[in-house]
């Protein structure tokens, strides 16, 4: 089992990838600080991941908003309190936000979006780098998307939060990189989960007539399963990924099963990171 008595907290993991993740960590023997803010659905994902444990003692569920600091020092001390330590953080809680023109979203939700998928994102890893410096390693997963990469018109909250955990994520690589603690985003592709049903429910006049129509064929078409983040996610929470630290990382596109093999040269590029295109990329001398 690659994750072994390892503790592991787990955001937003009452349903979808977060629910995908909490199973194969147990299967792979973590114990499992899992929190959501919906108690309903959380007891539905608690009852199911019961019927999967190694042993009675491994998960623990917690109701917790990681936009609150106070939430997030809840779920530090529940998994000090029951398995001594924390060693992994899967940062997976996030929103949609509003969609619609910029001029035309409520500004309150808008905000909102910001606290959940970048305050709440920065507050959780705040919360746990004191316990992995202390024991100078950890393994901290931050949950980006293709919202990070690419403009996402009529999505604005989410698009800007998703880009700002990444280079996040990067700078606080490097902030950590002296105590052994890999910090890495990743980009879980594009999954059928409430996130997409969101956006086929408000229609093309608030997400855009392309997005719309690329959502429909997703949905048709089943998009990305679950399980190939959730296998990502494993690698980057075990000892294997040791030292891969301060990127963004595609499950779908990147060959990370193979990353054992270019590992120096991980350690010393910006490949996989967001960095400025210049016309010299692009064949172009300006």
């Amino acid at each position: 089992m690659k994750l072994l008595n390892r503790c592991a907290i787990i955001t937003g993991g009452n349903q979808g990838l977060g629910l995908s993740i909490a199973e194969h960590f147990i299967k792979e023997g973590a114990n499992i600080i899992l929190c959501a803010r919906n108690k309903a659905k959380l007891d539905e994902a608690e009852l199911h991941l019961k019927s999967l444990l190694i042993r009675p003692s491994q998960l623990v569920c917690i109701q917790a908003d990681i936009s609150k600091h106070e939430d997030n020092e809840k779920l530090v001390k529940a998994a000090i309190s029951n398995y001594g330590t924390v060693d992994i953080l899967v940062a997976n809680a996030g929103v949609y936000g509003p969609k619609g023109t910029i001029e035309s979203v409520d500004w309150q939700e808008w905000s909102d979006a910001i606290d959940i998928n970048l305050k709440g994102t920065v507050l959780s890893c705040r919360s746990v780098i004191a316990i992995m410096k202390q024991h100078k390693k950890g393994k901290i997963l931050i949950l980006s998307g293709g919202g990070a990469t690419k403009p996402m018109p009529f999505l604005s909250a989410y698009a800007v939060s998703k880009a700002a955990v990444v280079r996040f994520s990067e700078t606080l690589a490097e902030e950590l990189r002296d105590f052994n603690i890999d910090i890495n985003a990743i980009a879980p592709g594009a999954l059928n989960t409430r996130l997409l049903d969101e956006v086929l429910e408000s229609g093309p006049e608030k997400v855009g007539q392309a997005f719309y129509e690329q959502s429909l064929k997703q949905k048709e078409t089943g998009g990305v399963p679950l399980q190939t983040g959730a296998e990502l996610c494993i690698y980057l929470a075990s000892e294997e990924s040791n030292g891969l630290t301060g990127k963004l990382i595609s499950a779908v596109w990147d060959p990370w099963r193979d990353f054992k093999k270019y590992a120096d040269e991980l350690n010393t590029t910006d490949i996989y990171t967001l960095r400025r295109i210049v016309p010299e990329d692009r064949g172009q001398n300006w």
